[in-house]
């Protein structure tokens, strides 16, 4: 379907008429809703905030007005100060973003909702000491996909060590990405 002029015209005078998009669909037929709106807002109609309104609205609307009639000129009068100065404008208050840490920089320490027990990361420490430390491209479904390093430099890798069953890491890595609840969460259960 293409938007011929005899369409477009139709669709401009059903729009004034304050139809819907979904009628004016209907009616050309071989069109969306959507469509009708995205040809509404290319030819930059009037959005009718005031809803769907009436044929006879429309046509008050479509009326030319009538030129304004000529005025006398006014008499000069001397200029007086304005009752109320203007405000001077103010720019906006922007909030603060966070911090962009580029590539390559240590990240801040994060703040943890689970501390990580101790006997946790010294059996890390020790599997990360065995890990195979592959590259993305060699992982497979069968290996600890756990990332180690900073991405942005060369001495990035993964484990690599062999997965516990269902679980994306190596028993070492499961022990700390799937901490369980804190003994106050319990207790609130």
């Amino acid at each position: 379907m293409s938007w011929t002029d005899e369409r477009v015209e139709l669709l401009k005078k059903m729009w004034g008429e304050g139809q819907s998009a979904s009628q004016i669909a209907k009616e050309l037929g071989g069109v969306t809703r959507n469509a009708v709106i995205g040809k509404v807002h290319r030819l930059g109609l009037s959005n009718r905030a005031g809803g769907g309104g009436s044929a006879s609205t429309a046509k008050a609307e479509a009326k030319p007005k009538a030129p304004p009639k000529a005025k006398a000129e006014p008499k000069a009068q001397p200029k007086t100060e304005p009752a109320v100065k203007p405000v001077p404008e103010t720019k906006a208050v922007v909030p603060a973003r966070k911090q962009i840490i580029p590539a390559g920089q240590p990240l801040p320490p994060q703040p943890s909702a689970n501390e990580i027990s101790p006997e946790a990361l010294a059996k890390v420490n020790e599997v990360e000491k065995k890990a195979k430390k592959i590259s993305l491209m060699e992982l497979t479904e069968r290996t600890c996909k756990w990332p180690v390093g900073d991405p942005a430099t060369d001495n990035f890798w993964f484990c690599g060590l062999p997965v516990q069953q269902g679980k994306p890491y190596c028993e070492a890595h499961v022990g700390v990405a799937f901490q369980p609840m804190s003994s106050r969460r319990d207790r609130r259960r």
